[in-house]
């Protein structure tokens, strides 16, 4: 095959492409004070792209920067215009009355189910049936609010990174790579709707990845039910209502604790600043894929997978660390909490076990994480979440159990999860006067912890088992 860069009628596709610019008023030889555009210059510099595909993808990217609509780090009119995309491959009917309805009376009889057996009170709100595509629309804002300072982050290690790596020749000729100044929020609302409309395939309810996704609302999707029961052989109603109570379990927490929000999205923000890009990786990426510069999909495949993912620092990992513990605790006290409600519920074991699976495998929580903000997030400390809420309620109580959630300081940390038995006494430690202190210091020193004894006040706190 011939590597000329002429077509068959002799013409010069790139020359054919500059021409058109400057009759459309832009002058590449003047852009920014840079150095002239040179098409045997690009070809000299040995580019990858020969000059038909490099016009296309010039134009391709020039076509979507004008697209921006504000000076935000993501192009969010794209990602949501890439998420309704995704969800019009596949079939999201309108929801309809009966399936209203059946959401409706399963989020009145979890209410009544988990009223003994918790001690945060009902929501104000009722519970929505909601499509995939307003659960695209009505979570929005909070994927801004979560993906929003990843993506700044991003942007600004991007357009750095690119800068210090062009060539010093393209460097010149692109203004000193200013023209990328918008391609790295770009291709984030790219990737960004790609993942939100993936994810609405598997979502079954608002609280779906441990926080609520729309504020002052809570919904369960009746696609999503459907798409988890398939294959369960359990009865639809039962399905339902053990996810009817989930969501409502989850929304109480919330609603009573409202610093759990605050801090993931802290943690998250913490992740970010350690945020790099591997610019190398990227290129070589960009190289082995073919693609179709006039395919915006194709484009993101390069940008996308893991070569946004950063190289962990001490504090990211710290903050990682702490996000896994946070999210297994809620995963772990809902599931505990959901097994109690549902003891009436003949398939709730069975409906357990496959949430379990799902979790274990990589659930919509961590498929978020994954895709959106770059957490790889494992679900090896849920199992243990669970038994350490366990321990503490047969020990002290289901309100003491529930007492925890106070704030951040109260709740165990991933070594407390290894340990649940000492749980009590550690906290006793931190908590404790410097009267107590050294009373405990005095009879450590003695022997005294020897011999097991009750703790003060144990029997009477929190109220023995679940009312009943």
């Amino acid at each position: 095959m011939s590597n000329h860069p002429f077509d068959s009628s002799g013409h010069d596709p790139l020359e054919e492409f500059l021409k058109k610019l400057r009759e459309q008023g832009f002058d590449p030889n003047a852009m920014n004070g840079a150095q002239a555009f040179d098409a045997d210059a690009l070809r000299k510099m040995g580019l990858p792209l020969d000059p038909a595909m490099f016009s296309g993808i010039f134009a391709q990217v020039n076509s979507m920067m004008n697209a921006q609509s504000s000076d935000e780090p993501v192009n969010w009119d794209l990602a949501q215009q890439n998420a309704r995309q995704v969800l019009a491959l596949g079939k999201d009917p309108s929801i309809t009355s009966s399936q209203t309805g059946a959401v409706r009376d399963a989020a009145a009889l979890a209410d009544l189910w988990l009223d003994p057996v918790t001690i945060f009170e009902r929501p104000a709100f009722s519970v929505e049936a909601w499509s995939k595509a307003e659960w695209v629309e009505n979570s929005f804002a909070t994927w801004k609010e979560i993906a929003g300072p990843v993506a700044t982050e991003v942007t600004s290690a991007m357009n750095a990174s690119i800068q210090q790596q062009l060539p010093e020749e393209l460097s010149g000729m692109l203004g000193g790579g200013n023209i990328f100044a918008g391609l790295g929020g770009m291709m984030f609302g790219m990737q960004m709707g790609q993942a939100i409309g993936k994810l609405a395939e598997e979502i079954v309810s608002s609280t779906d990845i441990g926080i609520p996704l729309a504020q002052g609302r809570s919904a369960l999707l009746p696609g999503g039910v459907a798409a988890f029961s398939e294959g369960l052989e359990i009865p639809a109603q039962e399905v339902i209502l053990y996810l009817a109570v989930r969501e409502a379990t989850l929304i109480r927490l919330h609603k009573a604790n409202p610093w759990l929000r605050e801090d993931i999205i802290g943690l998250i923000q913490r992740f970010s600043r350690g945020i790099r890009v591997d610019i190398e990786r990227m290129q070589a990426s960009a190289q082995e894929i073919d693609f179709d510069p006039a395919n915006p999909e194709a484009m993101m495949e390069v940008f996308a997978g893991d070569m946004f993912a950063p190289q962990h620092t001490e504090d990211q990992q710290l903050a990682l660390d702490r996000l896994e513990t946070l999210l297994a605790l809620i995963e772990g006290w809902v599931s505990l909490i959901t097994e109690q409600a549902t003891k009436n519920l003949p398939m709730a074991p069975q409906l357990s076990e496959s949430m379990a699976r799902r979790r274990a495998t990589g659930g919509p929580a961590e498929h978020a994480f994954a895709q959106l903000v770059g957490l790889e997030l494992r679900p090896r400390k849920m199992r243990e979440a669970l038994a350490f809420w366990r321990h503490y309620e047969e020990q002290h109580g289901f309100e003491a159990r529930d007492q925890l959630w106070q704030g951040p300081e109260t709740l165990p940390t991933s070594e407390d999860l290894d340990d649940p038995e000492g749980f009590a006494s550690r906290r006793a430690l931190l908590t404790a006067s410097q009267d107590e202190f050294d009373a405990a210091l005095e009879k450590l020193l003695a022997g005294g912890y020897d011999q097991p004894d009750e703790e003060p006040g144990e029997s009477s706190e929190g109220g023995g088992s679940p009312k009943a």
